[in-house]
């Protein structure tokens, strides 16, 4: 399965440039904003995103925000030929971006972040998923514990007739723990 990355940069070389660098081994989309990332984002599956701090409209780190709500296990990456120190430090802070890398960057350390991004991904994608499953687990859990008050409702408030003797041996079994004890006690 070939994964999808997404390059977001409004320089168009440094868009090509990262193409080439990852089209081998991924299937890339490529943005040249911050706005037709996020149209992308709702047609594509995206699992890693690499993004341009500095763009016009709006920043990487203001894409990152609000790519979380269309895809949250998304690894997201940031690109910045700038040190704005306080901006970086907020968004690796608040889970935002799983790493930054400095312009110009070294092809075979974004290629290793990409790949180490990826296992990241999946472990994110199997967490959701087990959640997802816990989840519906719990829901059929509380069903059956509604069903089973139903029925100890219902045995409670049926009429007490002495069970016949056919009854009485059609019940007894003597695997039963609870059975035996009560015969013996």
């Amino acid at each position: 399965m070939k994964y999808k990355i997404m390059i977001v940069d409004d320089e168009p070389v440094n868009l090509r440039t990262l193409e080439r660098v990852f089209r081998q081994h991924y299937h890339v989309v490529t943005a040249e904003s911050g706005s037709e990332a996020l149209n992308l984002l709702e047609q594509h599956d995206v699992a890693v995103i690499i993004s341009d701090q500095r763009m016009p409209e709006m920043t990487g780190i203001e894409l990152m925000k609000r790519t979380v709500a269309l895809r949250p296990q998304m690894v997201k990456i940031l690109l910045t030929g700038y040190t704005d120190v306080s901006a970086l430090i907020e968004a690796i802070n608040c889970g935002l971006v799983y790493r930054y890398l400095t312009k110009p960057w070294d092809n075979d350390d974004l290629r290793q972040t990409v790949s180490r991004a990826l296992e990241t991904y999946e472990m994110m994608k199997s967490k959701h998923l087990l959640g997802m499953e816990n989840q519906r687990l719990r829901a059929r859990l509380t069903e059956i514990g509604e069903l089973a008050a139903q029925g100890m409702a219902q045995v409670s408030s049926a009429p007490n007739e002495e069970p016949n003797e056919e009854e009485e041996n059609a019940a007894f079994d003597p695997s039963q723990p609870e059975v035996v004890y009560e015969l013996m006690g």
